[in-house]
C-alpha cells in the first residue's frame, strides 16, 4: 500500500509559515521542534509539513530553488478547497498572502482563484469539484 503522506515546504521561518496557516486558513499545528527548524500542521487528510530552508541544505547537498515572492511561482500548488472562495481569500490577504488571480469560475463551474504565501508558495482557494 502507498499512501501519500505529506508535503514538506522549505521555508524562512517555521515557526512564522505555521502560524500564516493556522490564521489564514485555520488549520492546526500538530508538531513544532524545538529547534524550530520542522514543523507540521492538520489539514485533513494530508499534513502540511515545513523545514527550514537551513534544515534543507542539510539535506539537499547540492542545494535547491527557494521559493520567493520577488520571483515567478514553482509550477507547484497546494490546492485549499472551500464554499466560499473570495471570502477565504480576503481572509488570507489579512495575514499577508499575496493575490495572484481573483476568483474566476471555470468551464465546468468550479470557482478558483490563486494567492501566495509569506514564502511565495502557490495556494489555489477554489471550491469542490461537482462531479
Amino acid at each position: 500500500m502507498v499512501k501519500f503522506g505529506y508535503t514538506i515546504l522549505y521555508v524562512e521561518n517555521v515557526e512564522k509559515a505555521i502560524t500564516f496557516y493556522e490564521n489564514a486558513f485555520g488549520f492546526s499545528r500538530k508538531f513544532v521542534s524545538s529547534e524550530n527548524d520542522y514543523g507540521e500542521l492538520l489539514t485533513g487528510e494530508t499534513t502540511i509539513s515545513f523545514a527550514s530552508k537551513k534544515l534543507a541544505v542539510q539535506n539537499l547537498k547540492e542545494g535547491f530553488i527557494e521559493s520567493d515572492l520577488n520571483n515567478k511561482p514553482f509550477a507547484f500548488e497546494l490546492g485549499f478547497i472551500t464554499d466560499n472562495v473570495a471570502e477565504l481569500v480576503e481572509k488570507a490577504i489579512s495575514f499577508g498572502a499575496v493575490l495572484e488571480t481573483s476568483p474566476k469560475e471555470k468551464p465546468w463551474g468550479q470557482v478558483v482563484a490563486y494567492v501566495r504565501d509569506l514564502d511565495g508558495f502557490l495556494l489555489e482557494i477554489c471550491t469542490p469539484v461537482e462531479m
